[in-house]
């Protein structure tokens, strides 16, 4: 097997050992985006010889003897919201086009700190919202990708990347993981700091991971799951061994909850009976949730808080370049700059009050199953989805993830979204394996 079909833990495994070198593992890279970046365009920047040189350097760290980061040798592609001091960060508009920052993000910082050399910059939604970018499917180039995360979960499906850093406001990895059937991990807000990101908003913003195994998810995590003094949301969680614990079996078989929220009716007729058919194979671990008006109200809510935060953050290029900007992107910033402070106040008391509710489920259960997007990937490039089966997820910080295990009429993929309690994602991951590899 081609290095670059291989698993991030594969990967560091092998060249731990020697079995191949990280400029060997670069150049199977290399080779496969330049036989696909030309048709599906994950990449905002990717410079060959900058990626074979930090290759070189790493193997020449390995030859010294010197100790080894957990990450030692891992390519791992950037979400193009998220600054590096060595490459430009465009946000995904022409409005910042080679702009170049002396400072990099927190995630960079700490994956670079454990050995990990990062490959490029993938793309992004315009400024992580709505407007797309150049990026398609690689399981058909007439379809979306998804977004905000749009390149990095296409690096990932079409092996020209092993692991990618995505980040999410409301659908940005779950959505683009299930349409382009890879696993997208959304931990718990606060687990990752968002220092050094394109801030939409404080509340609602967190860091994502795209890659092929549960293993991974955990493998990454636990090197960039720290407190930052930077980011005031984060907070100080275990993860010592962590991508060995989430394959560790449950000592007797998970429950989950079966939500289908006020939403369900927008799913596509096609993805409902594959959750059906779901259900039935699960049908001695699941239970469903009867009173989905319940959340009726979070979708309003999320609305309100991250257009409003949107309105303040991004009130520079609205207010130096409204027209140049796109017309969702605009119109976003006009509506949070229409809402009242008590309307806001509102919102953000409820996610609170929304989770000490729902979070009595997880006394008796481990996780939640729902979808995670309402079907296939659209076709055409212009629109990216709908975030709807992420929403409350986001809006009440839970731990999320998209696992490829579905399949629509058109033979693409349709992700089960699993969720779990806020803070206890390790537990979390391990019932999103157990359901892995029951239904795969």
């Amino acid at each position: 097997m081609k290095p670059c079909f291989l698993s991030a833990k594969q990967i560091i495994d092998k060249i731990k050992n020697s079995e191949f070198s990280s400029v060997e593992l670069a150049n199977s890279f290399i080779e496969r985006i330049e036989e696909f970046e030309k048709k599906i365009h994950a990449w905002a920047f990717f410079d060959k010889k900058s990626f074979l040189e930090k290759s070189k350097e790493a193997d020449d760290w390995r030859l010294s003897g010197k100790p080894l980061g957990p990450l030692h040798g891992l390519p791992i592609a950037i979400k193009d919201i998220f600054k590096t001091d060595d490459m430009p960060t465009g946000y995904g508009t022409s409005l910042k086009d080679g702009h170049r920052t002396r400072d990099e993000a927190e995630v960079v910082r700490l994956l670079k700190n454990a050995g990990a050399i990062i490959m490029g910059k993938t793309v992004t939604t315009e400024l992580a919202y709505f407007d797309a970018g150049k990026t398609a499917n690689p399981y058909d180039y007439s379809r979306t990708p998804g977004g905000s995360s749009s390149g990095s979960a296409a690096a990932v499906a079409s092996f020209m990347a092993p692991v990618a850093i995505g980040s999410q406001t409301n659908g940005s990895v779950i959505r683009p993981a299930s349409y382009c059937g890879v696993i997208g991990y959304k931990p718990s807000y606060g687990l990752v700091s968002r220092s050094g990101a394109l801030r939409l908003s404080f509340l609602l913003d967190q860091v994502g991971i795209f890659g092929r195994t549960i293993e991974d998810m955990g493998l990454v995590s636990k090197v960039i799951m720290q407190k930052d003094h930077k980011d005031k949301s984060t907070k100080i969680y275990p993860t010592e061994n962590m991508e060995s614990s989430v394959l560790k079996d449950h000592p007797f078989e998970p429950k989950f909850f079966f939500v289908e929220t006020p939403k369900w009716k927008n799913l596509d007729s096609n993805s409902k009976k594959e959750f059906e058919k779901l259900r039935k194979k699960l049908q001695k671990n699941v239970v469903d949730f009867q009173d989905a008006s319940f959340f009726e109200k979070v979708f309003e809510y999320q609305q309100i808080i991250m257009e409003t935060d949107m309105a303040y953050n991004l009130s520079y290029f609205y207010n130096e370049h409204k027209n140049k900007i796109g017309k969702k992107l605009r119109e976003a910033i006009e509506r949070g700059q229409s809402y009242k402070s008590k309307d806001y106040a509102e919102a953000v008391d409820h996610m609170e009050v929304y989770y000490e509710n729902i979070s009595e489920m997880f006394n008796h259960f481990h996780a939640i199953i729902t979808p995670a997007t309402t079907g296939e990937a659209p076709k055409g490039l212009d629109y990216t989805g709908s975030p709807e089966f992420c929403t409350i997820w986001t809006y009440l910080g839970m731990p999320s993830i998209s696992l490829p295990i579905l399949n629509g009429s058109n033979k693409m993929p349709i992700g089960v979204q699993v969720v779990g309690e806020k803070f206890d994602d390790v537990r979390f991951l391990r019932s999103a394996n157990w359901l892995l590899k029951k239904l795969t």
